[in-house]
Parts: C-alpha cells; structure tokens; sequence
C-alpha cells in the first residue's frame, strides 16, 4: 500500500484534500483578514509564470499595458443601473479619511474626515476606464483602443476559499472600444480563444469555450463567454470569461466618437479576464494525493536538484558536480524557454527535502548522492508518474549526459502527460441527457462525482429562463456554457418541451 505525503485523499475529502495541497505545497496562507490570502514564494512564482505567458499573448494580439486607480467614485457606479445592481453586494466602501483616537486606546475614523464622495475599491474597472475612455475618443480615427491592465480587485465574498474565491484576488482586465458591434464581437471571441488555448497549452487545463445563459452574465454585458474547466471531483470551475458590452456602458460613459462622415456614434466595447483562481484549477485538476503537480510551462523551477549532503568534507566535490549539473541545464531549452533548474542547498535531510518538492509539485526532482557523483550518474523522479507498478518510489539512475540532454523532451512530454490525462477525465464526464427525469437522476443525492450533463434546450429567457434556473437550484446545479462546438440540434428542449436551438452544459461548480 502506498503511503501518500498529504494527511488526506481526494477520495476521503476532495475539499480538505485541497485545503492541504496549498499548506503543504507553501502556495499561501491566511491573512488575518477575512477572505484575503498571503500568497507564498512558490504560490506567487506560478501566479508570475501565468501572468509572464498570457502577457505575451495578449500583447501578441495587439493590447498594450495601462494601470487605473484602486479607487472608483461610487457615483461612476450609479450611471450603469445594471452593473451598479450586480457588484453591490459585494462592494467595499471607503468613507473616511483619516483615524483619531476613540478615548478608549482604540481608534475611530475621524467624524470631520468624511469623504464628499464615498470612493468603491476596485470589483472590476469597466467604469473607471469607460469615463476614461470617454475623454481619450473623439473620432473614428481614435478606435479601437485595446488596453490591458494587472492589478488586484476586492469582491467582499460572504463564503470564501483560497484561490477560488477571495475577497482580494490578483487579476488581469482587458477593456477595448470599437468603432462597430461588429469589430467589439470579434474581439471579445479573439479573447476567448486566447483564454482557451493559454489554458490548454500553458496550464495543461483543458476546457470548454463557450456563451454563458442570459441569467449568468456579467452586469450590463449584452453577451457573456467563458472557458469552464472540471475539477476531479466532477465539477465546474469557470477559468475565464470574456464579454461584448456592446453600447451599454459606453451609453452611461458617453463614450462616443464622430465617425468618418460627421455623425457621432456610441462605441462598442469589451471587457475580459482570468485571475488567480487559474491556481485553485490547476491544484484540483493535475494535483494527487501526494500534492500538486505543476505543468512544467507554469513551473518556477522546472528540475530541482537535491544533494545528499552529510556535513562532512566530502559534501564539497558533490555541491560541485551539481553546480555542473544545475549550469549544464541552464544552457538547455524546454518548450521554449531556458530550463529553469534550482540547487536545492538548504539545510535539512535530502529526503525531507525531496518530499517538499513531491508536494509543491516541481515537474523533475533530481537527487544526487556521493554513489551517483561516483558513477556519474543522477537520480530522477518524474512527478507526473511517482510510482512503480509496484507502489514504490519510480527513481530511476541515469547517466548525468544521458538526462541533460533529454531533459527538454522528457518536461514537454510532462506537459502532454498532465493535459492528456486530464483531457481523457473531461471528455468521460460529460455525457447526454435526455430529459429532466435524466437530468435528476444523474445529479440525484448520494451520486459521487456526477461529472457535467449535456441537454438541448430552446434558449428561454425572461421569466422561463427565471423557472429553469429555479428547477436547477434546488438541484445545486447551474447552466455552464453552451459550447462554441456545437453538436447536432435534433430533439426538444429538456426543460421547456419547445424546439432545441442549441445545447447546454449543466454541473455543479465552484
């Protein structure tokens, strides 16, 4: 029987299962603040590579970097009913500036410092931008204007869990104009598309791009997409969305531009992101009962070298060869890139060592003791396979030429490993439902990992809509997308009876 390095399974408690891989594997801890995370060396090194790559891409499609204020006045808000109605609930709101004493040892926020205009700490930013992309557009000639912006947002989260859904939470935020609808939809499918590969390729994460129902989108939007991802335990996690605004903010920002004969007109904008919730998918997708596994693209350091130091003059010769070793590697490329290689010299047992690095999920642990150095040869443990058929450690003893120069093979045949497995686990769990009776069956009390039903349906809205989302609510469910790939349309709407006009993916989700 294997004995895993994490205190509890997937199987046994998928929740604290996950609670554990981020303490052990050092990616962040709590605060002291309700629903806000530090984010460790090893969490933040991830979250570094993943804004380094999707960086490239966005800037590859034409955006350019800009920053905005934390702050927003609330009363940009207030122009935009809808958006203003969706983030309300979640707002937090500075109201004073400045602190005096309570005369009780405490302090107090100074009743003569009261703000003229309470000022919102940034949900997201399509007011804050809009009112500035209102002074930047005067003509045609302005547009587009395609920004991008990294920063932190704050979402006051009643029910929260590390990476997932935080309070503050670390981002990206695209937000364009376009001189027409049909240039902005254009841009917010590019997005998607740009969201979807970036997770396939770089994360190892596959997903399912698709258009979110009338009732998930996001406030004000006219159209809302996203890349939806499954866990291991069967459910969805929304990876990223993209949304076409089409004039609504641009009406409520007067965002309007003369076009080429004279006429003003509103712009179409756009607005997507991804954020640091990208983390929590990669733990529950690729991790195991030993911690996690990191897709060598997004790994900080891709090969770490352990040497089995002893504390005696002998340890010298062996630091040395792993010097070699670790420069040798430097020299070499991996999809892409320079390897990254990290000598592990801190103090402590070799095997302590290796086992926090099976944890933080480091692609390819080497350990190298004075037999290896003798033999010119190193130990590699692959964490994308760390076992034997036989339930022991896969270490394997190979000549140190012999892994230096198939070390970009084997991280690129990592990488493949981990999409692989999980693109065989989403496509396996998503099947067809026929009705409802099917639909309840499949997600009835006591089923484990029911995985994402995928129904036709006939695309109600109003107050049908307002009924499915209820029947679905009582069943913990929700509508995730209706996939860009679309299968045949050839039978009824599951929860209407009406014609299908497409179909829909339905889960559970985080």
């Amino acid at each position: 029987m294997i004995k895993h390095a994490l205190p509890v399974t997937r199987e046994a408690d998928f929740s604290a299962w996950y609670q554990s891989v981020i303490a052990e594997a050092d990616l962040a801890e709590e605060s002291g603040v309700r629903g806000c995370m530090v984010i460790r060396p090893w969490g933040y090194g991830i979250w570094e590579r993943i804004q380094r790559l999707l960086d490239d891409r966005i800037k590859a499609t034409g955006h350019e970097n800009c920053y905005f204020p934390l702050f927003i006045p609330l009363s940009y808000f207030e122009k935009e009913a809808d958006h203003v109605e969706g983030f309300a609930k979640e707002m937090a709101v500075v109201t004073h500036h400045r602190l005096v004493s309570d005369g009780k040892g405490g302090l107090m926020p100074d009743p003569t410092a009261k703000l003229e205009e309470p000022l919102v700490v940034r949900p997201t930013s399509e007011t804050v931008i809009g009112a500035a992309f209102a002074r930047w557009v005067q003509s045609w000639r302005d547009l587009p204007v395609l920004i991008n912006q990294w920063a932190n947002v704050v979402r006051w989260e009643m029910r929260t869990r590390m990476f997932l859904r935080t309070s503050e939470f670390l981002w990206q935020e695209g937000h364009t104009a376009h001189a027409t609808a049909e240039e902005a939809r254009e841009e917010t499918l590019k997005m998607l598309e740009v969201y979807r590969s970036f997770a396939e390729d770089c994360l190892a994460l596959p997903v399912v791009a698709g258009e979110k129902p009338e009732n998930e989108r996001f406030p004000g939007a006219v159209s809302t997409y996203s890349i939806e991802a499954m866990m291991q335990d069967g459910k969805a996690l929304q990876a990223g969305t993209s949304h076409f605004l089409g004039t609504n903010f641009a009406q409520a920002q007067d965002i309007k531009f003369q076009n080429s004969e004279g006429v003003f007109e509103l712009a179409n904008t756009t607005s997507w992101g991804v954020s640091t919730r990208m983390i929590g998918g990669v733990i529950m997708v690729h991790g195991d009962d030993d911690g996690l596994r990191v897709p060598p693209r997004i790994a900080p350091w891709q090969v770490v070298i352990v040497p089995m130091l002893r504390e005696s003059p002998e340890d010298a010769a062996l630091i040395d060869y792993c010097k070699a070793l670790q420069a040798e590697l430097a020299q070499q490329s991996a999809l892409g890139e320079p390897v990254r290689a990290l000598l592990d010299l801190k103090f402590g047992k070799a095997a302590t060592k290796r086992w926090g690095w099976v944890k933080k999920g480091a692609p390819i642990v080497i350990e190298v003791g004075g037999r290896d150095m003798a033999g010119g040869n190193v130990s590699v443990i692959r964490r994308d396979r760390l076992y034997r058929a036989d339930g022991k450690l896969d270490s394997a003893i190979v000549a140190q030429g012999d892994f230096v120069a198939a070390v970009s093979a084997t991280l690129e045949e990592i990488q493949g490993s981990l999409h692989s497995e999980a693109r065989a686990r989403l496509e396996a769990s998503i099947v067809p439902g026929a009705d409802f009776a099917a639909l309840e069956t499949h997600f009835a009390e006591g089923v484990k990992n029911p995985g994402w039903l995928e129904v036709q349906w006939s695309k109600p809205t109003g107050a049908a809509l307002d009924g499915v989302v209820e029947r679905l609510k009582k069943l913990k469910l929700t509508i995730r997308n209706a996939p860009m790939a679309q299968g045949a349309i050839d039978g009824t709407c599951v929860f209407t009876g009406e014609p299908a006009v497409e179909r829909v993916l339905i889960g559970r989700s985080y």
